[in-house]
């Protein structure tokens, strides 16, 4: 199998002991993973409010890496090596872009977690592949452990506790929070429409501070 290195890129190493297939979560316990601006387009806080669901927007290879904290080196390796891949817009020649949607954003970030706490590739492609397989309400309420070995999913904060009593838990990933967090970093940056193409401008804080004083004015 391989082990990563700082930015992602694989080295081949020695085996270690494979993660349980994706599983539905349980009651069982932790489960082992193996408004439109001046030029006619739209604020991504509109956008965050729902006037556009987080569905219909993309965004770009460097926002994604603005949202999340990581290289566009790395990105690219992850969409090129199949580990984080755009499920909007792939790159199909030269001039064109990747389109990620709102649930890949979060995907990566997660993945920079992990590979910073040194779990292997093997198991992070395996906790991908749980991640995109489940929905937004699951993955609000979804913890990740790890031991650095094993990815462990933990719906309940017994299954939590079940994991730090037997000394396996070492970290974790709220997952709920992660979410929160891009999705403020997004709500900032350039988004995409899917349908249309259209341009999202981002939100700064500036501007929604000045909405409200004119309003209250």
């Amino acid at each position: 199998m391989r082990s990563t290195g700082g930015d992602g890129t694989a080295a081949e190493s020695s085996p270690s002991s494979p993660v349980s297939p994706p599983q539905p979560a349980s009651s069982a316990g932790p489960t082992a993973l193996g408004t439109a601006a001046p030029d006619g387009t739209r604020s991504a806080g509109d956008a965050a409010s729902g006037d556009l669901a987080s569905d219909q927007l993309g965004y770009r290879g460097p926002t994604a890496c603005a949202a999340t904290g990581i290289t566009y080196r790395q990105l690219d390796y992850w969409a090129r090596t199949g580990l984080v891949e755009p499920s909007i817009r792939s790159a199909y020649g030269s001039g064109s872009q990747r389109l990620y949607s709102f649930h890949d954003v979060v995907v990566l970030k997660i993945v920079k977690r992990l590979l910073g706490t040194g779990v292997s590739l093997q198991n992070i492609r395996t906790a991908v592949e749980h991640l995109r397989a489940r929905g937004k309400t699951d993955l609000a309420r979804m913890t990740l452990m790890s031991d650095g070995a094993t990815v462990y999913e933990c719906s309940s904060p017994d299954d939590v506790v079940d994991l730090l009593q037997g000394g396996q838990g070492v970290f974790g990933i709220a997952v709920g929070v992660v979410w929160r967090d891009v999705e403020g970093a997004l709500s900032a940056l350039h988004a995409e429409r899917v349908d249309t193409g259209e341009t999202i401008v981002g939100s700064h804080p500036g501007d929604e501070l000045a909405r409200r004083r004119n309003r209250a004015g």
